[in-house]
């Protein structure tokens, strides 16, 4: 199967050697801005055909996380010493074929969301977010509750996050920089992309008509937030079954 970014500077084929696997680990939240999804390919199965991109972040001495430089998609984590790659599963072009089949770090989950795909909870009390990326070298504050969250399937925020992205709306003058180190992508629609270059964390998104959200999973709980309802359901994976009861709509 052929996968890629967002803006086509990193293009790779793999076959995939497993189910899925949903992460809800703090690492993985903070880049996808929501939770990563994933399926592992062994290195001789796995090609890369473009990589002028491709960036990688030593998140640990375990392992390291590959990203495009350009756009910020979050797409690999690679286990050091070990013969395989694991690839976001909303990376890929088409029909996957393949399914969810485990959830791990449920209990660093995000607390807007049910991580066994339930119902949310109630709303957690929160009258101050503090936010970030995975590096640090972003920081921020704004007034809170997170409020209502939109998850969003359309093409290019399963690029960007790996599986689908989810954010909350926000006044961008709100937002308090204790450190700031931004990148910035326009996507296809007109719309900006903020992420960090050092480790790819999804931070905010300027849509063109100038409304501004921020990445729910660039939030440490508690948020006061939840989520609410899905978008552009239409064009989600085919390995995305979407099970908690709320609205959705094949358009915004």
């Amino acid at each position: 199967m052929r996968g890629s970014c967002l803006c086509g500077q990193v293009v790779f084929e793999a076959t995939p050697d497993r189910h899925i696997i949903a992460c809800h680990c703090s690492q993985c939240r903070k880049q996808s801005g929501h939770f990563w999804a994933a399926t592992f390919a062994w290195h001789k199965d796995f090609r890369l055909i473009r990589s002028q991109g491709l960036r990688w972040f030593n998140a640990s001495p375990q392992a390291r996380r590959g990203f495009c430089g350009t756009c910020g998609a979050f797409l690999f984590w690679e286990p050091a010493g070990e013969d395989r790659i694991s690839i976001a599963a909303g990376a890929f072009d088409g029909p996957t074929g393949l399914a969810i089949g485990e959830s791990w770090f449920n209990e660093d989950a995000g607390d807007y969301y049910d991580p066994a795909g339930g119902p949310p909870p109630a709303p957690s009390k929160a009258d101050r977010l503090q936010g970030g990326c995975l590096c640090g070298a972003n920081r921020f504050t704004l007034p809170g509750p997170m409020g209502a969250v939109t998850a969003c399937h359309c093409s290019q925020c399963r690029k960007t996050s790996g599986h689908y992205a989810a954010s909350f709306d926000a006044e961008e003058a709100a937002v308090n920089w204790q450190a700031r180190n931004v990148a910035e992508h326009v996507g296809p629609g007109g719309g900006t992309r903020g992420f960090c270059p050092t480790c790819a964390s999804s931070l905010y998104f300027r849509a063109a008509d100038g409304s501004f959200s921020i990445e729910a999973g660039a939030i440490d709980n508690p948020t006061g937030g939840q989520l609410v309802r899905h978008i552009f359901v239409a064009d989600k994976s085919d390995y995305d079954q979407i099970t908690d009861g709320l609205p959705q709509s094949d358009q915004a």
